[in-house]
């Protein structure tokens, strides 16, 4: 009999597809040698960045790069690097845990995801021959370090409106280059800069590799910032600088596309260092929280410090169980691209170019989760935690920036519905399909089928109505205000949170699965609890998000209907929260740290 190859799901597909346990990644399954370079990154992070991180603040001179050249020396600079530019070419899910596992040192996380990635990855994926000969080997051992220059005075978030120029000279061996770029990560001690830029009069951007010691280039003194005080944060100014054509990167006019796809990979890389610092706040939470007596016992024994802790967990396991799911899909994805003959660098790039959709959601939930994690690990410490003693407050202030970094959060929640319906447009992803079966679902009696009564049967029903709230969301959004969506942001941030929430519930869910099948329900009683209070929260939420989507378009009885569509597909059981709750918080407190 022919066995039929299931087809693996593309990106942005899961909101129309049902997924499978088996199908995805679990953190469970890495490798021993990626718990092994996982390892060794903690390592560095505890011996070497955690003590010296008031040092690290002062911006003590030579500090951050001494770091980042012993960084260089263990091969930490050099995981993603094909081995023929002195890198280890090691898989996409394994630099996504790498910077989970450098995720909780403070200022050397930034420095070195901003060097491992904004600043390497640009040439690796769009570089020539030549330019890959001449910086990557560097680039690679630390003896280089590397910077990326796109943000300017007057261009954020709309960064193809940069007013940097780039004019070809007299004799055509140069392009003379003028401008100033702002925000800039480890300006401080980068030799190679990629710079963005216009050429003459052009509509698009064009990129450049500039190095930090031709005549022109600049930077003003260091910025002074609410967080993350030791990265390296500069004005990059360049007057007259001739950067020789040979260091055009890519071809004229593509830079806006580089920024677009880079960025891409640092939103999941985001969302995975989020994991790391998460984890270490956490622990820091319990530690603490086991020490402190008030009224005659251990905090840990109070409701409200058992909610806090439990709560942090799911967070941080949710977004664990998201992130690797996504890695691994792009990492599939990028091989699959790879069998069917396709350059490997430009593999990369489209593998995760398909699954934008995901890193953008990752990045905003990942960068709130923190955000989360650490509020209330000061709210543990109580006044304790609002003292620079302490190691949440720098964790506090530290963990603010991820909502700003990479495209805000609010440009992400936009990109992710956009993307979703250029897909749909695009012919890759059926949405108008499953929306209109929803529409007229509405107009019906609802059918009542078989209960599931297996462990997760119900979460897998609330799964698949809460897909349906998305279509009908989104696609009765559509339909009404057509062109002017784009501008109805607030409806659009509505929708994006149900997408989010969908994406994080359905892979925390066939994490557990996953699990239970391995190791049974007994050893995974935290996890099921886990899913269960994060689906019962997810389900509230949906609700009000639905609601206050169609309220601001919709009226009369389509209003009526819509409503009642919405109650409808967040509809659950009744769940005891807090005894869940309490449980998990168990394990938390009587291991001391983050166990998950």
């Amino acid at each position: 009999m022919e066995t039929v190859e299931k087809k693996a799901l593309q990106g942005g597909e899961w909101l129309v597809r049902e997924s499978e346990y088996q199908d995805v990644f679990t953190p469970e399954e890495w490798t021993e040698e990626q718990q092994m370079i996982a390892q060794t990154c903690r390592d560095f992070i505890a011996q070497e960045v955690t003590p010296n991180l008031d040092r690290i603040d002062t911006l003590e001179e030579g500090l951050m790069a001494g770091l980042m050249d012993k960084a260089g020396e263990l091969g930490l600079l050099a995981i993603t690097v094909p081995e023929e530019y002195g890198g280890m070419g090691a898989s996409f899910n394994t630099s996504c845990l790498v910077a989970e596992a450098t995720g909780s040192g403070h200022s050397f996380s930034v420095a070195i995801s901003a060097h491992t990635g904004i600043g390497t990855l640009p040439l690796q994926y769009y570089g020539n021959e030549a330019q890959k000969q001449k910086y990557l080997p560097g680039l690679a051992s630390g003896a280089l370090k590397a910077s990326y220059a796109l943000t300017e005075p007057s261009a954020g978030s709309d960064a193809n409106s940069g007013k940097t120029k780039a004019t070809l000279s007299e004799d055509g061996k140069y392009y003379i280059l003028n401008g100033q770029k702002m925000w800039i990560t480890n300006a401080g001690f980068a030799d190679l800069f990629t710079v963005f830029a216009k050429i003459d009069d052009d509509k698009n951007l064009s990129a450049f590799l500039v190095e930090a010691t031709w005549e022109g280039v600049s930077l003003n003194a260091e910025e002074k910032k609410m967080g993350i005080k030791g990265s390296s944060t500069r004005q990059v100014f360049f007057n007259n600088v001739k950067v020789p054509v040979e260091n055009l990167l890519s071809e004229r006019g593509n830079g806006f596309k580089i920024a677009v796809n880079i960025l891409n990979i640092g939103r999941i890389k985001l969302g995975a260092a989020a994991i790391g610092g998460g984890k270490q706040a956490i622990t820091q939470s319990v530690n603490y929280a086991n020490e402190r007596e008030q009224f005659g016992r251990s905090i840990t024994k109070y409701g409200a410090i058992q909610y806090k802790l439990a709560q942090q967990a799911i967070l941080n396991w949710v977004n664990e169980s998201a992130t690797y799911r996504a890695g691994q899909d792009i990492e599939n994805c990028i091989n699959r691209y790879i069998s069917e003959g396709m350059d490997p660098e430009e593999a990369k790039l489209k593998g995760v170019a398909s699954y934008a959709v995901e890193c953008a959601i990752l990045k905003v939930f990942g960068s709130e989760a923190i955000d989360y994690i650490v509020d209330e690990a000061v709210q543990i410490y109580g006044g304790m935690g609002f003292s620079a003693e302490s190691p949440v407050e720098r964790a506090y202030r530290d963990a603010r920036i991820n909502r700003i970094f990479e495209g805000t959060n609010e440009i992400n929640r936009m990109l992710t519905v956009n993307m979703m319906l250029q897909k749909a447009m695009k012919g890759e992803l059926d949405l108008m399909g499953p929306a209109q079966k929803v529409a007229g679902e509405l107009m019906s009696i609802p059918e009542l089928g078989e209960e599931d009564n297996s462990l997760f049967g119900k979460e897998k029903g609330y799964l698949k109505n809460f897909k349906k709230a998305a279509l009908m969301v989104a696609g009765s959004a559509v339909q009404k205000l057509a062109m002017s969506l784009a501008k109805e942001q607030e409806v659009l941030m509505n929708i994006a949170d149900i997408l989010i929430a969908i994406y994080t519930a359905e892979s925390a869910l066939l994490r557990a699965e996953k699990m239970v099948s391995v190791k049974g329900e007994a050893a995974c009683a935290a996890q099921i609890d886990m899913v269960k209070v994060y689906f019962n929260d997810t389900a509230d939420n949906i609700w009000k998000w639905g609601k206050d989507a169609i309220a601001s378009f919709a009226e009369g009885d389509e209003l009526k209907m819509m409503s009642l569509g919405i109650k409808r597909f967040t509809k659950t059981d009744v769940y005891n929260v807090k005894d869940a709750r309490r449980r998990i918080a168990k394990v938390i407190i009587d291991e001391n740290k983050y166990p998950f």
